[in-house]
């Protein structure tokens, strides 16, 4: 069946947003769907935006129910996050983040962390398969109303550009199972840019010209996301060109609320009162709610009620406040500082023995880690001139992420980018005007389902690393030192779907029937280097090692453990893999050859 629409979702760490877009229609834009979900105990109610939380409810407190599901014993969205702050053991919280982590079975039963015995714990995948489930239940709801279900439509999921290929393919799995069928996945950065085309129509010419670098910076709930996009001149009219993609760095709205908790702990310990961890866990969602009330201006003081163990929010519970003036100051100075451009991450040496819990960035400041990002990709706009340069020169900024609707943040950024910039002898760069900083990459990816069918401007720049593979080199064996290994590029920085990289004959042997472990690597730095190319030496900052892929391959008539001489060949498909193909130089069958695919972007 033809899809009538182009449905793009967010699915973000503190919210999730669905959009979509009339394919039929050559004038129409992308509207938002108003998501209904339980706000308070019996009472259910349309908003634009879905919390991503989920509460499960106690035997005790009977159904939540939901319109289509009278039943239903756990909750998603807004009362799932109002919940938060009395029952956090009964809450999952930053879902995505765990589905990003590569240091987890992402499909075991992890959340929510401490919960109690009635709780029955889900995995990562599970809990964002909820989220989708309730995103399409709330559209298949309004199907009576000459709205073919959301199986049926053409869906576009966005996903942080630095989500690992694990984290992009355990997506795709959850959106399968919520029951979408026709799924493409995109950059979140790409998607708020293609908001700001969609938003500015032809006007967007106007605002960029050929030469342009836009950043583009994004800093949600739970991460924060750099990357670069350049206008470029194509066959006499203006095109965008994907640059430069930051690393996956775990920093965003949740540190920042857990900054404010430890800021109104402290205050209570001042006057004799030491919270536990259940209180600071529930204390941080309560500051969540309080941040965003003063950053938008709505208030200059806000309550922040801390629950005694075991209370819901009656007799024992703890008051205190948060005014305006602690969030700028912990948030925008904490967070945010003026950082010299030469200033590095910070770095922690890791401890033997950890809690379970998720690889937060060590360092705190978002300036310091876009210094770093600018630093690194100094030369990928090589239009810039061939004077050495310290950073890479963005004439025009684009912000995204819920927390940047702070003004003052926003400013700061600003005020620091700018510093560097003269720094370098560039001038300023400008702000583009932006629409809903939590709906531009709901309503970017509806569009985007029109741009793939040909009516509207595409985002080109293939993949946004370099990829490779590891091979073992053959070595005696030495005590305490690891055999060596090379790391062979089978897809060049750059590449675009449905190309097959050409890589010059290799002596490699592959073997099959017994379990064996791929390793691979990711470079955003490295663009010179062609499919074929052979690294035997790299520093850490040149090269990423990825999730391993574990398998057995079927040795097809030959004994277990045979090694077999092989060729490679690789490909990015039209859904965003790579698609890596061991081909025997003396096939036992016609067409024989052994598959890995490896998730890595949709081409945008």
């Amino acid at each position: 069946m033809t899809a009538a629409f182009s449905v793009g979702i967010d699915l973000g760490t503190t919210h999730s947003a669905l959009a979509s877009v009339s394919l039929d229609d050559e004038t129409a834009t992308s509207e938002v769907l108003r998501v209904e979900q339980l706000v308070a105990r019996g009472a259910v109610e349309a908003r634009p935006l879905l919390g991503s939380f989920l509460y499960f409810a106690h035997a005790s407190e009977g159904p939540l129910a939901l319109p289509w599901d009278e039943h239903r014993t756990f909750a998603v969205g807004a009362y799932a996050r109002e919940r938060a702050r009395e029952a956090p053991l009964r809450v999952i919280s930053s879902a995505k983040s765990w589905l990003s982590y590569a240091g987890v079975d992402r499909r075991a039963p992890l959340l929510p962390l401490g919960a109690p015995e009635d709780v029955e714990k889900i995995s990562p995948v599970e809990a964002s398969f909820r989220y989708l489930d309730h995103l399409a239940e709330a559209w298949d709801h309004g199907a009576s109303r000459g709205r073919a279900p959301l199986r049926e439509q053409s869906i576009v999921l966005t996903v942080p550009a630095s989500f690992d290929a694990a984290a992009r393919d355990l997506t795709v799995e959850a959106a399968y199972a919520a029951g979408m069928e026709d799924v493409t996945l995109l950059e979140e950065p790409q998607a708020a840019l293609y908001s700001f085309i969609e938003n500015a129509g032809d006007g967007w010419r106007k605002l960029l010209v050929a030469g342009d670098v836009v950043l583009i910076v994004d800093v949600g709930g739970g991460t924060t996301d750099l990357s670069a996009v350049e206008a470029v001149e194509v066959d006499g009219s203006l095109g965008l060109r994907r640059i430069a993609v930051g690393d996956h760095i775990l920093l965003g709205g949740d540190n920042m609320d857990l900054a404010l908790a430890h800021l109104v702990a402290s205050r209570l310990e001042e006057s004799g009162t030491t919270l536990d961890r259940f209180q600071m866990n529930a204390l941080g969602h309560a500051c969540r709610e309080a941040k965003e009330r003063l950053l938008s201006g709505s208030a200059e003081e806000v309550p922040v009620v801390v629950p005694s163990r075991g209370s819901s929010l009656v007799g024992g519970s703890l008051r205190a406040t948060l005014a305006r003036a602690d969030v700028e100051r912990v948030i925008v100075d904490g967070f945010f500082p003026l950082a010299e451009l030469a200033e590095e991450p910070a770095r922690r040496a890791r401890g033997a023995l950890t809690q379970k819990g998720l690889p937060y960035s060590p360092e705190p400041a978002v300036t310091r880690h876009l210094a770093s990002f600018l630093r690194r990709q100094a030369d990928a706009h090589v239009e810039q001139g061939t004077q050495p340069k310290k950073l890479l020169r963005p004439t025009a900024v684009l912000f995204n992420g819920g927390v940047l609707k702070a003004e003052g943040i926003r400013r700061r950024i600003v005020e620091a980018l700018d510093g560097w910039l003269r720094e370098d002898d560039a001038p300023p760069a400008r702000v583009l005007p932006g629409a809903d900083l939590d709906l531009a990459v709901a309503r970017g990816a509806a569009y985007y389902g029109l741009v793939k069918r040909g009516r509207g401007l595409r985002i080109r720049g293939g993949t946004a690393r370099a990829y490779y593979v590891g091979i073992d080199s053959p070595a005696p064996a030495v005590p305490g030192v690891a055999p060596p290994i090379t790391a062979l590029c089978v897809a060049p920085f750059g590449m675009e779907e449905g190309v097959a990289a050409t890589m010059p004959p290799h002596e490699l042997g592959l073997v099959v029937g017994e379990a064996v472990r791929f390793r691979f690597f990711g470079s955003s730095v490295r663009r010179g280097d062609l499919a074929g190319t052979e690294l035997e030496r790299w520093s850490a900052t040149e090269l990423e090692e990825l999730s391993p892929i574990e398998v057995t391959l079927p040795s097809e008539g030959r004994e277990s453990g045979d090694i077999v001489p092989v060729r490679l060949e690789s490909q990015v498909t039209a859904v965003g893999t790579l698609l890596l193909e061991a081909v025997p130089l003396n096939p036992h069958a016609p067409d024989e050859r052994w598959k890995i695919e490896l998730g890595v972007r949709d081409p945008g």
